[in-house]
């Protein structure tokens, strides 16, 4: 199901733990499967779950509790925003507004060219560089005005 590639940076994060306790791998896991394949599907959480020797259901229960897993098929870019309160009252906000109307989507929604998902995203640590934006779950922006906000979405190919 997995590549050996990823099956092997799988087995490195395992090795992190003690022998009976390879489940404590299981967000690293998730995060080697969804680059590898873009998202999480059932039956890549049913992989994951068969190597780590877990229950399938206690691997949905992870994949479905933290927003930094895609469980469905989204754009090729993923957009989030964090829009809890500090980032809020520091334009994140208002730099939803201009995403949302730029890109012609909601949060959770997809353009229809497949491009862009937009997601809501809740504290990233980062309230005093508000607006952040993180793509893919691996690269913030932050200081998002309209203009930067633009600018990313061009870059973004």
């Amino acid at each position: 199901m997995l590549s050996a590639e990823s099956i092997q940076k799988i087995n490195r994060e395992v090795a992190k733990y003690p022998v009976d306790q390879k489940q404590s791998a299981v967000m690293a896991a998730l995060v080697v499967a969804q680059d590898e394949k873009g998202w999480l599907s059932t039956e890549t959480m049913d992989f994951v779950a068969q190597h780590l020797g877990m229950a399938p259901v206690a691997v949905y229960e992870v994949a479905s509790f933290y927003s930094m897993y895609n469980l469905k098929q989204g754009g090729k870019y993923k957009l989030t925003l964090c829009t809890c309160l500090p980032c809020g009252l520091q334009g994140s906000l208002a730099a939803a507004d201009h995403l949302r109307a730029k890109l012609g989507i909601d949060f959770n929604q997809t353009t229809p060219d497949g491009r862009f998902t937009l997601k809501e995203g809740e504290c990233m640590g980062a309230c005093a560089m508000a607006p952040v934006v993180l793509v893919n779950n691996k690269q913030m922006h932050d200081y998002m005005t309209n203009e930067k906000l633009d600018q990313l979405l061009k870059d973004l190919k």
